[in-house]
């Protein structure tokens, strides 16, 4: 065939455009009209069958006005069956160039971009390329919050975070984005000046006047766990391998609020082995944070809506040190077995809190957790979707953090503490010893937990076996018939006084509260709320002056309440509340009560358009959806 001069000049490139979509075409499986990589992970492009990563090395700078990172990645990893093509998953990344270990180039492109997975990054390996080095810097990262001065606590300094969890990594680290590959990572970072930097890594305790630092990871860890932060703070330490960075406004208030930090490690280590990770610190963010805490090895991330001045919101340190033996040391597989990661967090958790205060205390907390989980069953099946009530979670094609419930957390808390119940608390200890001994630093899916758990436990007494009921609390809707509510003795108390004031319609019969704690105080909230009218909100919010606490539990119930019963004489402190706490625990009840009205829901956005610049990108997600 005869080709004209200038064809003959396009044919180079012409050949790398068919070689490059062949390569791509043979990682694609269409389904419905839509491409989706074939992976082990629905949530990954990554071909994490053909290739293990090791080991990553970071080289960023902090650009504080541009706000975004900037440098290379090195990935360092093993081929398997002469693989000649890496993919990784990225997120609005903007890649400038790929090259080998000794600096030679290498071809790579990007596949079709997705709303929520973004898009693979393919890259042609030659046979002995074992690393490669991928220059880039962030644009929009969904994971990165960049807090002006004025949205931290001291209001002096700029701050920035990451939240890599589920699938964000990707926006600010080409990588294997998937929960199942583990690795080892090191970094420098360069900051401002007199600025802190921090990873999910060993740390500094001080900061210098460079502002580079360097970082090792040196157990195997998944990306969703890695972490950066970066601000003007203080360090202060709480125990012999323990302590916290916050703003020096902070530092002493969050000093006093988790003095028991150490004692929690100690009581850990008796429970479930050894804490292999060294040191155990804490950050606390800014407001804007959308969770009470991130289980970053080493370095968890707190919410400042825990420093409440009376230790009653000290379990959230109790559940992200428990991470450090469930999630960060046995990790679920892919994000629709989230319950192995977090069910079993909230057991531990529950504990390390029943050692520490109490079991008449934890059972408050039960309580509470309990009547969540009832609520959320009760939604889901309202709008239809019972089948997301069950443990094992089907997520494909869905963004992860649909899995995001009280599902995972509290319907996987009760299961085990039914397995509890039924084997023995001294025999569900050993098997959780061991379970997390022989697991360390792999991935576990639901279907090899409970061959695990027969194998080991269950199958050793027929009885306890039949008792177990395994497979309908995992794989059915709602909570099983074996199912047995937990009973507080101290929140009877509660039941008791309201009885009496809906009875007999009079105030004198409810005020001996005398050593309530924020957990009587939220299921009072709760319960008054089921029967309370206008007028005996007003009169309660007068005697016990709940719009202007500063505990966010009892803020946000009391706000929920106000809002459902249409009492408006305190949406300046709900627009406040509003404003300044970004977590999404406490804006989602809120919001989603303003929502179903009109009124509501036109103020809700007026307050959402303000308060929206000082939300993380999760939380700013969640409330945009009920709004809009």
């Amino acid at each position: 065939m005869f080709l004209k001069k200038s064809y003959y000049l396009l044919f180079p490139f012409l050949i790398i455009l068919i070689i490059t979509c062949q390569n791509e075409k043979k990682y694609y499986t269409v389904k419905k009209n839509v491409k989706f990589i074939s992976t082990p992970d629905p949530h990954s492009f990554s071909n994490i069958t053909q290739i293990k990563l090791n080991h990553i090395f970071l080289n960023l700078e902090i650009n504080w006005k541009q706000r975004n990172l900037s440098g290379f990645v090195l990935l360092s990893f093993e081929k398997k069956n002469n693989v000649d093509t890496l993919i990784l998953d990225t997120k609005d990344l903007e890649i400038n160039n790929v090259l080998s270990v000794n600096g030679e180039n290498r071809k790579w492109w990007k596949g079709k971009t997705d709303s929520v997975f973004g898009a693979p990054l393919f890259v042609l390996l030659n046979e002995s390329d074992t690393s490669i080095k991928i220059f880039y810097k962030t644009k929009s990262a969904e994971a990165l919050q960049w807090i002006s001065k004025e949205q931290t606590n001291d209001k002096t300094d700029e701050f920035l975070y990451s939240q890599s969890q589920a699938i964000l990594a990707r926006s600010w680290v080409p990588c294997m984005d998937a929960p199942s590959v583990k690795f080892t990572y090191s970094a420098k970072i360069k900051t401002k000046p007199g600025y802190f930097a921090l990873m999910s890594a060993e740390n500094p305790q001080s900061a210098n006047d460079s502002g580079i630092y360097f970082f090792k990871m040196s157990l195997p860890v998944s990306s969703y766990l890695m972490a950066i932060a970066s601000g003007k703070l203080e360090f202060k330490s709480l125990g012999k391998n323990c302590g916290i960075y916050a703003e020096s406004g902070m530092i002493e208030k969050a000093a006093w609020e988790f003095a028991d930090m150490q004692k929690m490690i100690n009581t850990a280590e008796d429970l479930y082995g050894r804490y292999v990770w060294g040191r155990y610190d804490v950050l606390v963010l800014p407001p804007s944070f959308p969770f009470g805490g991130m289980e970053n090895p080493v370095l968890t991330f707190a919410t400042p809506t825990v420093i409440t001045g009376d230790r009653s919101q000290v379990a959230l340190v109790a559940h992200e040190l428990a991470h450090s033996w469930s999630g960060n040391l046995v990790t679920n597989q892919t994000w629709d077995d989230f319950w192995l990661n977090e069910g079993f967090t909230n057991y531990f958790e529950q504990r390390i809190m029943e050692k520490l205060y109490g079991k008449p205390y934890d059972k408050m907390r039960q309580v509470l957790a309990w009547n969540d989980l009832e609520k959320t069953i009760e939604t889901f099946n309202k709008e239809g979707l019972a089948a997301e009530t069950k443990l094992k979670l089907d997520l494909k094609g869905r963004n992860p953090d649909d899995g995001l419930s009280d599902i995972a957390y509290e319907k996987g808390r009760f299961f085990l503490s039914h397995i509890a119940e039924i084997a023995g608390e001294k025999n569900f200890d050993i098997f959780l010893n061991n379970y997390f001994s022989k697991n360390a630093f792999k991935y576990m899916n639901t279907e090899i937990f409970i061959d695990i758990l027969n194998k080991e436990l269950l199958d050793k007494n027929k009885k306890w076996k039949d008792l177990a009921q395994t497979e309908k609390w995992i794989y059915g809707e709602g909570l099983p018939s074996s199912a047995v509510k937990p009973v507080s003795i101290e929140l009877q108390r509660v039941d008791k006084i309201l009885d009496s004031y809906f009875k007999n319609n009079s105030m004198s019969a409810i005020f001996d509260t005398s050593g309530f704690t924020t957990h009587h105080w939220q299921y009072f909230i709760r319960q008054f709320s089921k029967k309370a009218d206008y007028n005996q909100t007003e009169e309660f919010d007068k005697i016990f002056k709940f719009s202007n606490r500063s505990n966010s539990e009892i803020l946000c119930d009391w706000f929920t309440h106000s809002v459902k019963i249409n009492y408006i004489k305190n949406r300046n402190q709900i627009e406040n509340f509003l404003t300044k706490v970004g977590r999404r625990k406490f804006l989602m009840p809120i919001y989603e009560q303003l929502a179903k009205t009109e009124e509501g829901k036109k103020w809700a956005k007026s307050v959402f358009e303000k308060a929206k610049k000082g939300y993380h990108f999760v939380s700013a997600q969640s409330v945009a959806e009920v709004l809009y």
